[in-house]
């Protein structure tokens, strides 16, 4: 691929892209995600309001708010006060809420406060976790993909039904 064009966000595809497209998903299967850079939330960012994105986010800053999102990193001084839905949730820094996730990882340097809720959990040496730990069961569904939002009702807390 071409530097410029990613630098300078050509519109234009070259033929190679087109050739490498993915061919549209099987019935009952997900479509595949387009690869793209995670969001960042640097050190100096204080955000209050809740993110959702399809992709992947990556906080080093403070967060006062919920989380949704594929995969979510927690840097090492990063805060987040609220709620976390996400496929994966790797936790360096504090967390002030529940996780709710596929696969949770806690790093020695993570501090949580309140309930993780999910289906793989790797805890390292040294973390902290002040909350009830619940191994959630895999749902089964037609298409294979687990779908955590079902395992608990109303994960964020939402009036009328999850964000």
């Amino acid at each position: 691929m071409d530097i410029r064009r990613i630098i300078t966000g050509a519109a234009e595809k070259t033929a190679a892209d087109k050739s490498r497209a993915v061919a549209p998903a099987a019935k009952g299967q997900a479509p595949a995600r387009k690869a793209a850079a995670p969001s960042l939330i640097s050190a100096d960012l204080r955000i209050s309001g809740d993110l959702v994105s399809t992709g992947d986010i990556h906080v080093e800053g403070v967060v006062e708010g919920d989380i949704r999102s594929a995969m979510l990193t927690i840097g090492e001084g990063a805060e987040v006060r609220g709620a976390i839905v996400a496929e994966a949730v790797r936790v360096c820094g504090a967390v002030f809420g529940q996780i709710q996730a596929h696969r949770v990882e806690l790093t020695r340097t993570a501090k949580v406060t309140g309930d993780i809720l999910h289906e793989l959990l790797s805890i390292e040496s040294g973390a902290f976790i002040e909350g009830h730990c619940r191994r959630v069961e895999p749902a089964s569904s037609r298409d294979g993909v687990v779908n955590l939002a079902d395992a608990v009702p109303n994960p964020l807390g939402k009036k009328g039904g999850a964000a």
